[in-house]
């Protein structure tokens, strides 16, 4: 048996009213990606596509190139982050519509619903609320259900024993984490599904996911720590964040140092490995951006080396290791070939899976 690899997959690559007006017309993720610019001697800025180009997702050639490479490099589905803040309101819902419209491409997807509020920060405006995520109650939680069915009825939806999968981003975020599990279930039921199964992230790697009313979770990446509001509380960051902001250089962390944090040996058994291929925000937040540097692919193979020994001692239902992500490029985050480092990333992932007995 080998693991189900599942790609977090962003879906702001094509212009929505709304991004129109708060940054300017016609930007989508590729605005930041291509403004990057080096912050400090060493610092790979600006990180570029290849193969793949500056898509945009309104185009079912480029959705069909993403799930074909994916598909050819040992992964299993795409886990599109959903944007519903509450009211009905939803944002970039566009390409995973037209995925549904069309029944393309053919290749597996599940759904994660981001459940934050989106503000500023990363983008230097620290206290501008763009969109405030609300839950304003049991009815909007039917017509978020009512919306997501569609999705949940579709054969290509991923499923365990039958179940389609959801995750929640922030489970800490939610008024009662319990009652919104229960009701979904129960809607679930209602609607002909054998249930659901819900998982989520969260950076405690021993949370208690089942007294929350989850199935399982994804293991959070712990080390993105903005530099933004940090308390007199911790005088020593503090301080070191001051001094960073006066040099005008962002947070870096050594990416193979930080794996026994974002891979630790005694997680839950319920906990899902996930790994990161590479993180730089800067794009996005500039001098307060976080940075793991000097990740290479022989680098990632050892990430998934211990993700992989994690994966074997969960006690599970689902066979998940997750991968942070397809295609986050202005944080710097991503499977997609790049113009520095072409499909090695994929390619070291599909070795490390076919390794798999």
């Amino acid at each position: 048996m080998k693991p189900e690899v599942i790609a977090l997959y962003l879906p702001q690559y094509h212009p929505i009213k709304e991004n129109d007006e708060w940054w300017e017309p016609g930007f989508t993720e590729w605005t930041n990606v291509t403004k990057a610019k080096p912050l400090y001697r060493g610092h790979e800025q600006p990180n570029l596509p290849s193969e793949l180009g500056f898509y945009d997702l309104r185009l079912t050639e480029a959705r069909e190139a993403q799930a074909a490479l994916a598909k050819a490099y040992s992964v299993a589905a795409f886990c599109y982050y959903h944007y519903w803040f509450g009211h009905g309101r939803r944002l970039l819902e566009r390409p995973l519509n037209d995925v549904l419209a069309s029944g393309k491409p053919d290749f597996s997807f599940m759904v994660c619903w981001a459940n934050q509020t989106w503000s500023g920060a990363w983008h230097g405006l620290d206290k501008r609320i763009l969109v405030e995520q609300q839950y304003p109650g049991v009815e909007d939680e039917k017509a978020h259900f009512a919306a997501m069915l569609p999705a949940f009825r579709d054969p290509r939806y991923l499923r365990v024993n039958g179940k389609p999968v959801f995750m929640v981003y922030d489970p800490d975020h939610l008024p009662d984490c319990v009652a919104f599990t229960t009701h979904w279930r129960k809607l679930a039921v209602e609607a002909g599904l054998p249930g659901l199964y819900l998982i989520a992230e969260h950076r405690d790697p021993l949370w208690d996911a089942k007294s929350h009313g989850f199935d399982a979770f994804v293991l959070k990446p712990s080390f993105m720590r903005r530099r933004v509001w940090t308390p007199w509380s911790q005088p020593w960051q503090k301080i070191r964040n001051r001094i960073l902001d006066w040099l005008g250089r962002p947070s870096a962390f050594d990416y193979e140092a930080l794996q026994p944090y974002l891979l630790p040996e005694n997680a839950s058994p319920l906990a899902i490995p996930c790994v990161l291929p590479n993180w730089d925000n800067t794009p996005r937040s500039g001098a307060r951006g976080v940075v793991l540097k000097d990740s290479t692919p022989e680098k990632f193979g050892a990430a998934l080396d211990r993700a992989i020994a994690l994966w074997r001692s969960r006690a599970r239902e689902d066979n998940f290791l997750f991968v942070k992500s397809w295609n986050e490029w202005a944080e710097g985050n991503h499977l997609e070939p790049s113009r520095r480092w072409g499909r090695k990333y994929l390619e070291m992932l599909q070795a490390k899976v076919k390794d798999v007995i």
